[in-house]
């Protein structure tokens, strides 16, 4: 019996769609409760929010093509600024209504972009059906003008027709909410793959000269290797495609069927363990990777490849170190001269205590707060940045490694009362 059921859309298409987005079936229902007909005005914005893959763009696009929906899709990414995005909107909203372009589109602001949406809205066609504006990578938007947001959120108002904007974001809406006040939109969470769902969803690739039981043990080794420190679908799904080959050599050669599953992971074990050195990496290319393997050699052999001798850490835990070093070291009352480019008069003296005369260095590290640490990260990063969980959770890892390397040592660790420093030696351990 089909998942996925609604009297305004054909039963076929329905059950395609459910084959297109496996273990999504619960928010498609979801969204297609909320579009209703095709003629019904439906909610003028929904908020969609999930970590990186969970299958976000991937559904709203397959969903609104499948149907047949018009729409406009556009990412926030590329089109960085207010003047792109609005006409980035407009160039494809003629693409839907089959109107050919004349000329080049151009609006500066939103008022231009509310008189060409109603003039581009004319066509019958369009006049008849919801309009869904899709703008993913949201975040994107809390750079632009401030009034940006508002009005996409009240899109629907604005020009009296029948749209809805779908913002697509890996946030959560809190940190969208402008200090003023706007609407509030339909907000929806799309949670991460369990393992049981990348299992489905991969073992749907299988090639067709090998059986799908096969295929799907295949994956099952693959997630059990993997899945403790991967769990992005489109990075194992390009895991799984390069090692299968590697897989499959005993029973090509004839020395296995497809059922001795202990041999199998025999000859595929090692090739996996070379593997996890490049998980997100990327810095061996497809060919590159299978030459390896067919030369049985290491991945440090290959020239040009230099980030199993260097491994660089990621962008933010670079700033993260260094703003837990300043804090460490650094007196709070010194943040204000340091991180403010206008941090007004400050009152010279001579009166030092006792203790500040010894050099910050000897004394060792200070504990500081949480707070702190983000707020001379923000400080001394150029561009802004977002609280997203990358952020913590590398804030997270960089806490576990100190607290491996104290228990290491032996130190006394005060309980819940323990607050983070970071000395020079860790950071030191760390850039090894």
């Amino acid at each position: 019996m089909p998942n996925l059921e609604h009297p305004a859309y054909p039963a076929d298409d329905l059950l395609h769609l459910e084959n297109l987005v496996p273990c999504r079936e619960s928010q498609v229902s979801t969204l297609l409760s909320i579009f209703g007909e095709r003629q019904q005005f439906s909610f003028p914005s929904i908020f969609i929010y999930g970590h990186t893959s969970s299958g976000k763009t991937y559904v709203m696009q397959t969903l609104l093509t499948t149907l047949q929906l018009p729409h406009v899709f556009v990412n926030c990414v590329e089109c960085f600024t207010l003047r792109l995005l609005l006409e980035e909107i407009l160039i494809q909203l003629q693409g839907c209504s089959g109107t050919e372009q004349t000329s080049p589109v151009r609006c500066d602001t939103l008022n231009d972009f509310v008189r060409l949406f109603k003039q581009a809205l004319a066509t019958q066609e369009l006049q008849d059906e919801t309009l869904y504006i899709v703008l993913d990578r949201a975040e994107q938007l809390r750079e632009m003008e401030a009034n940006i947001l508002p009005a996409f959120l009240r899109l629907q108002e604005l020009t009296d027709r029948n749209v809805t904007v779908v913002l697509l974001s890996e946030i959560v809406w809190e940190l969208f909410r402008p200090n003023t006040g706007c609407f509030e939109p339909f907000t929806m969470y799309f949670p991460d793959y369990s393992i049981g769902h990348l299992q489905k969803i991969l073992s749907q690739n299988h090639p067709p000269e090998y059986s799908a039981d096969f295929y799907a043990a295949y994956i099952n080794i693959l997630l059990g290797v993997f899945y403790m420190v991967c769990r992005d679908l489109k990075e194992l799904r390009h895991l799984a495609a390069l090692n299968f080959a590697k897989y499959c050599e005993p029973v090509a050669r004839g020395e296995a069927n497809e059922r001795d599953t202990r041999k199998l992971w025999k000859n595929i074990e090692p090739h996996l363990k070379k593997a996890m050195q490049t998980v997100y990496l990327r810095e061996i290319s497809s060919s590159q990777w299978e030459r390896l393997q067919q030369d049985g050699g290491e991945p440090g052999q290959l020239k040009g490849l230099s980030a199993h001798t260097h491994v660089e850490l990621p962008y933010y835990s670079k700033f993260l170190l260094i703003a837990a070093y300043l804090a460490s070291y650094n007196p709070v009352r010194t943040d204000k001269r340091f991180f403010l480019k206008h941090h007004g008069k400050i009152r010279k003296t001579n009166f030092m205590k006792k203790h500040e005369k010894t050099s910050n260095h000897l004394l060792g590290p200070k504990p500081f707060p949480l707070d702190r640490l983000l707020a001379i990260l923000y400080s001394i990063v150029d561009n802004r940045v977002a609280p997203t969980a990358n952020i913590f959770s590398q804030i997270t890892s960089l806490v576990t490694l100190q607290l491996l390397s104290m228990v290491g040592q032996n130190d006394q660790l005060d309980g819940p009362r323990y607050k983070c420093t970071v000395s020079l030696d860790f950071i030191r351990a760390i850039a090894r």
